[in-house]
């Protein structure tokens, strides 16, 4: 790695023993070998299942947390970075684990200066950083709220990803097509009308929506493309937890949950960023803010059930409507 490594100015542009997962249900024609991507927050959840799929693709995928072989991250779960990794080379791509705090500007120095060093370009940056959840109480107002849980919350939410913007995007930009992806919760519409558990994960969520308008606005004269993506009721490992079953045996949670039945599993979301990686029209998409179910019936991938779960939609017509828990129509 070369620590000294410099960014040239770009030019603007008119406008191992891991079971490798089955590619069935990939967007048809996705082909992301010689791509590098970076999933920023891919030790679990959503980050590892877009590292995944795009290992799936044949990507190059680097991907960072702070959960290493040893030591938790104060999220305090077992998944590893290392096993991200393991998991995106035996998809078909290349997986290369960077432990990183993306709280602190030099680990994500040091990061782009490796990927400057080892590839001379990023091609996809996965802006996935979160790991708020303990940090919230839904229960209390904002000055009921612990005020140092909701500062770091949103620094979790937001610094983080204006830190790796900062010094991945000269890399994206090298090359015109550079495809930037802020993952949220919820889409914009969705949460323009809604507030969501607390103020400090409302905000959250929605910077994260304006951070990807924004930075669309900045990207598109070095023809880059920058989208916020949100996925539906995820089956993080968290959630499967918490309803003590696995990724096999989900459907028993509809006992306790009914309209767990539209929930996904995280390559849905892996699947719908492959899908935008290897769209070589997807400037079309620039600036919007975009779900998984929504990008699935555009460009034809499926969960790995085969099924097409469309969440959000869900949530309104259904849930909020007060009917059953019927996903005709919604998967």
């Amino acid at each position: 790695m070369n620590d000294n490594a410099t960014t040239p100015a770009a030019t603007p542009v008119t406008a191992d023993a891991v079971p490798a997962p089955s590619l069935a249900g990939i967007a048809p024609d996705v082909d992301l070998s010689g791509t590098v991507a970076l999933v920023a927050g891919a030790t679990r959840g959503a980050g590892r299942g877009i590292a995944t799929r795009l290992g799936e693709a044949g990507a190059t995928v680097y991907v960072t947390g702070r959960s290493t072989a040893g030591r938790r991250s104060e999220v305090d779960r077992p998944e590893t970075i290392e096993e991200t990794a393991a998991l995106v080379t035996a998809a078909g791509g290349r997986g290369v684990a960077v432990v990183a705090d993306h709280l602190v500007p030099a680990d994500v120095a040091a990061l782009a200066a490796r990927i400057d060093a080892d590839h001379g370009r990023l091609d996809v940056l996965v802006n996935n950083i979160w790991g708020g959840e303990h940090l919230y109480d839904a229960s209390a107002k904002v000055w009921e709220h612990d005020l140092d849980k909701g500062l770091h919350l949103l620094r979790l939410a937001v610094d983080t990803h204006l830190i790796t913007s900062h010094h991945l995007l000269p890399l994206v930009i090298r090359r015109p097509g550079g495809l930037v992806v802020e993952v949220t919760d919820g889409t914009a519409e969705y949460n323009g009308e809604r507030y969501r558990m607390s103020l400090y994960y409302d905000l959250a969520k929605a910077s994260v929506l304006r951070l990807a308008y924004a930075q669309a606005q900045e990207l598109a004269p070095f023809g880059g493309t920058a989208v916020a993506l949100t996925p539906g009721w995820l089956r993080s490992e968290a959630m499967l937890d918490g309803f003590g079953v696995t990724e096999d045996t989900w459907r028993d949670a509809v006992a306790m949950q009914p309209h767990f039945v539209i929930s996904e599993s995280p390559a849905y979301v892996g699947r719908a960023v492959a899908a935008l990686a290897g769209d070589s029209d997807r400037a079309r998409h620039n600036g919007a803010s975009l779900s998984s179910g929504g990008l699935a019936r555009d460009y034809g991938f499926t969960d790995l059930d085969g099924s097409r779960p469309d969440a959000w939609r869900y949530l309104v017509e259904v849930v909020e409507q007060g009917k059953p828990d019927d996903t005709t129509g919604y998967r």
